[in-house]
């Protein structure tokens, strides 16, 4: 018998046209016939492919002649890279050749990096070349007879890979895809979907999702997006790093109904996540060479908005689409604020304003501009042009007129479902046009509805200017895709973020200067190690908030994440390096698309192409050969795909030690550097300290001396350090208690401490867990888990990683708060803060508090030195105030320079409480809330 010639076919449907094609051509009679020749056109074949445990269930799955024996999805996902593989089973059981198919949906921004075919024991499998070259020997191999195929694609719009094969009676087929992709961070979660269709009922069907995200994972959930038919099957195993996700339905669940031979495994599986981050922290991985660096703040005020909508009214877009795109801007519009300025363009053959300034987001401005949209009709043509230009002019005119805050983003969002018609229609001249007249901080977003508008021009005209482009289908769902992109740019928090490395520790870095961060989506920064003696490696983070400047060092352990990843089993080892190589491609791509001459494209494209080949991705300047030449699979075997593609032994490079940046201003009492001398707190640089249960040292630079007292209150009252009206400035701690009594008594401790400076509109609440900034209508949070420096307007904050915060107002009073962390396991203390003040502040007469009254110094007399009960602590008389007390010589401990340790300080030690050394009692300072201001004693 003479078998058929071999044919598959593998198209991405998407824009109604081939964007990706798969050919393998060639004649099998060769190499198959030989094996087959014995084979009799019988249906008892089925033993030969079939297990004895699957007999059963073969005539129950069986509708016609083809049985798919597996289906099996793997998707490993580490720190944000996914590698997945598809892999199908499927039996020729009858008496005659049938085409077999292999449908697969991926990822548009995946990358195909494999494929490979099993014919009873013949093996296809691909390997990425140039695409000339790939072409070539796909060629020769059909000229010499050699069953052979070509995965190419012309874009990254990747969606759909088909595979169709002819083959003869009784044998089985074996298909096996592999992809990769980084998950891209959207409304606070990772989501990673897998499309599930086997196309009839599978005798094994298994989806399994491992994540492992080495700093832990904060949720995972498997919505059921395949349908009520299979509520409840998904089952999730999480532990603070990995997660595991499996839908396994037997047989029977399979079915559309209980008798039913058609399948009701046909969807999309979704998994969604997020990770644990520090508040605005970044985060720095390290592994097998390579780095990626994550940065995803939250607890940031929103930055103001300046928006244009630019809307197309032509014909095309009547009925739904006009319907749907009026009902998304009714929603975008309600949710802006009286901070953010817009206006609308509406255009067809011609252009139309709603109003030629921008005007705030009042209720009043919101509601007139809802009217105008509801009452558009569509006609005419299509002037995108003109548009945009008016959209750019309309926003430099309000630059000009002093409307737009430097602090705010500026933005115009176009809608449009065709190409240009009317007007300049040349595409390129229309690019040009808008870059020439843009601003470097004016950004542009493009939404194309429906298959008509060219979408790579949307795209294109995006890129170039600081923005991105996303289709919207034109079906019952465009309003609230409409409104999911408005929502993933409606709230910006930081503008001008730069993520920069020391150069002499990494080379190969990707993008690392953005123009905006929004809410809820994530910054991602990759590169090659240098070889150097260090064992880290460290970033630096600068941005522009709402109110304030901002810097964060992240330092992270060369080798703690390789020794991690060899003892997960299901983690991919290669991720950094297929991460890094992921996002320059990427780039590279987007860079391709609008190199402005012909040689620096063909320089992009010779270094896009080197890459693709490194690393095994088929992109538009290489495909995927396909081919059974025994000689050259000996020569080139398939990679394991557990240690990534093509990637060789991790052997981890080492760093140079660098330290941390300095901050961007020291306050005025900067602490030096080495050991002090128990006198060093003395002189111009002593300090007033808070520290312990709580002790207080006061240092009094006139009487040149230290005074040192204890205050025994209850957990839970807050105590005011300093209160200065006249400065508008009040301090004050809060206290919470040991974990149990230790010596018949509960100590106390300052769990949280406030500084509240009422005439700059600051408010800074640092507690053991975090720090939280309030600048008058503006929110933040950040951790003690990165370093940060804040530069706002009238204060200077720095945050140094678990250690200490600094804070200066106006130059004027400088504080700092330090954090001691304790044995989680011990059994009487827990974390609580030291505080700490330079004597130098500069206070208003009206200062109090138990630390501001000492501003204006008392005068002091000791005398009378004598031995106290305990043989090393003197005692002695102080006249202080007006009062006489019996004072000892002890001292207490000074935690700047050694927090472990600390450094000794000598002082007079006042007993009850301070009692006759502050005014009044103790209890006296207990104040209601955390800014409250003291009341005078």
């Amino acid at each position: 018998m003479k078998l058929p010639a071999l044919l598959l076919l593998a198209a991405l449907l998407f824009s109604q046209s081939s964007a990706f094609e798969f050919i393998i051509d060639g004649e099998w009679e060769d190499e198959l016939s030989d094996q087959y020749d014995h084979l009799k056109e019988s249906p008892r074949y089925r033993r030969n492919i079939l297990t004895s445990e699957e007999e059963e269930d073969f005539e129950a799955v069986r509708g016609d002649d083809i049985t798919v024996k597996s289906y099996k999805v793997e998707s490993r996902i580490t720190s944000r890279f996914a590698y997945t593989t598809v892999k199908s089973s499927v039996v020729n059981s009858g008496p005659n050749a049938e085409s077999i198919g292999f449908n697969v949906q991926i990822p548009k921004r995946a990358f195909i990096n494999n494929f490979t075919m099993n014919v009873n024991g013949i093996t296809f499998v691909g390997s990425v070349k140039e695409k000339t070259v790939a072409r070539n020997l796909y060629a020769q191999a059909k000229a010499r007879g050699k069953a052979a195929g070509i995965v190419r694609t012309n874009s990254q719009a990747m969606e759909t890979f088909k595979t169709e094969v002819h083959v003869p009676a009784g044998s089985k087929v074996e298909f096996e895809l592999h992809y990769q992709e980084m998950m891209q961070r959207k409304l606070g979660s990772y989501t990673h979907t897998l499309h599930i269709q086997p196309g009839r009922l599978v005798l094994h069907l298994q989806v399994d999702v491992y994540i492992f995200e080495p700093k832990g994972i904060k949720f995972v959930e498997a919505p059921n997006t395949l349908g009520e038919h299979f509520e409840g099957l998904t089952k999730i195993t999480h532990t603070k790093e990995k997660a595991h996700v499996v839908f396994k339905p037997s047989l029977q669940q399979q079915r559309k109904c209980s008798n039913c031979t058609d399948s009701a495994v046909d969807g999309v599986f979704t998994v969604r996540y997020d990770v644990e981050r520090e508040s605005n922290a970044g985060e720095l991985l390290v592994s097998d060479g390579h780095f990626i660096n994550f940065f995803a703040p939250s607890d940031l005020s929103p930055l103001s908005k300046n928006i244009v909508f630019v809307i197309d009214v032509s014909g095309s877009m009547w009925g739904l689409k006009m319907k749907q795109t009026v009902e998304a801007m009714k929603t975008i519009l309600d949710s802006l604020t009286m901070d953010d300025y817009f206006s609308i363009i509406d255009f067809n053959h011609n252009v139309r304003c709603w109003s030629e300034d921008l005007v705030p987001g009042t209720s009043l401005q919101v509601g007139e501009a809802k009217k105008y949209i509801q009452d558009i009709k569509p006609n005419g043509g299509t002037n995108i042009n003109e548009a945009l230009l008016k959209a750019v002019q309309m926003l430099v005119k309000a630059q000009n007129q002093g409307m737009i805050d430097e602090r705010s983003v500026s933005m115009i969002i176009l809608v449009s479902d065709g190409d240009p018609t009317v007007g300049e229609i040349k595409l390129s001249t229309i690019q040009k046009n808008i870059k020439r007249v843009m601003r470097q901080d004016f950004s542009l977003f493009s939404l194309g509805i429906g298959f008509d508008v060219d979408f790579d021009f949307l795209e294109r005209i995006a890129m170039e200017n600081r923005g991105l482009a996303q289709r919207i289908y034109a079906n019952h769902d465009a309003s609230e895709q409409l409104k999911t992109f408005y929502s993933q740019v409606s709230s910006p928090l930081l503008r001008k973020i730069s993520i920069h490395f020391p150069d002499d520790s990494v080379t190969d870095v990707t993008q690392n200067q953005f123009d905006n961060f929004f809410k809820g989506s994530e910054l991602v920064v990759a590169g090659k190690l240098k070889p150097s003696g260090s064992t880290t490696l460290q970033s630096f983070i600068t941005a522009s908030a709402a109110t304030i400047d901002l810097t964060i060092d992240t330092e992270e352990d060369l080798q703690e994440l390789d020794t991690l990843l060899s003892q997960h089993e299901h983690s991919f080892a290669g991720f950094a390096r297929q991460m890094w190589a992921y996002i320059t491609v990427n780039q590279l791509l987007a860079e391709r698309s609008v190199a402005s001459t012909a040689a620096k494209k063909r320089r992009i494209t010779q270094r896009l192409l080197a890459l693709s080949l490194e690393h095994q991705f088929v992109t538009p300047v290489t495909a995927l050969l396909v081919e059974s030449d025994r000689e050259r699979l000996l020569a080139d075997s398939p990679r394991d795909p557990r240690q990534g593609c093509c990637s060789g032994p991790s052997v981890p490079l080492k760093l140079e030690h660098l330290s941390s940046k300095p901050p961007t201003a020291q306050p005025p009492w900067a602490i030096p550097t080495g050991t002090p001398g128990p006198d060093q707190v003395k002189g111009e640089t002593a300090i007033t300290v808070v520290e312990n249960d709580p002790h207080f040292i006061v240092h009094l630079p006139k009487n040149n001396m230290d005074i040192c007292f204890n205050i025994d209150s209850k957990p839970g009252h807050i105590l005011n350090l300093v209160s200065d009206p006249g400065r508008e400035i009040t301090i004050n701690g809060q206290l919470v208690s040991g974990k149990k009594m230790k010596n018949n008594k509960l100590n106390t401790y300052f769990g949280t401490i406030s500084i509240y400076a009422k005439g700059v509109g600051l408010k800074v609440v640092v507690s053991t867990s975090k720090i939280d900034l309030m600048e008058g209508k503006n929110n933040h949070s950040f951790s003690w888990g990165a370093t940060t420096n804040l530069i706002l307007n009238r204060a200077i904050i720095s945050i140094q990683k678990e250690d200490k915060l600094t804070v200066t107002v106006d130059g004027k009073m400088s504080v700092m708060v330090l954090l001691h962390r304790v044995w989680k396991k011990h059994p009487f203390n827990v974390d609580f803060l030291g505080f700490y003040m330079p004597s130098t502040d500069q206070y208003s007469p009206q200062a109090h508090g138990l630390i501001g009254q000492f501003s204006n110094e008392p005068s002091i007399k000791v005398y009378d030195l004598h031995e106290g009960t305990e043989p090393d602590k003197k005692q002695a008389t102080m006249e202080v105030k007006g009062n006489k007390l019996t004072v000892t010589r002890g001292k207490q401990k000074d935690y700047r320079w050694d927090k472990k340790q600390g450094s000794d300080v000598y002082c007079w030690f006042i007993h009850n409480s301070g009692k006759g050394f502050i005014d009044g009692h103790y209890t006296s300072y207990i104040v209601p809330t955390l800014d409250s201001f003291l009341t005078p004693v």
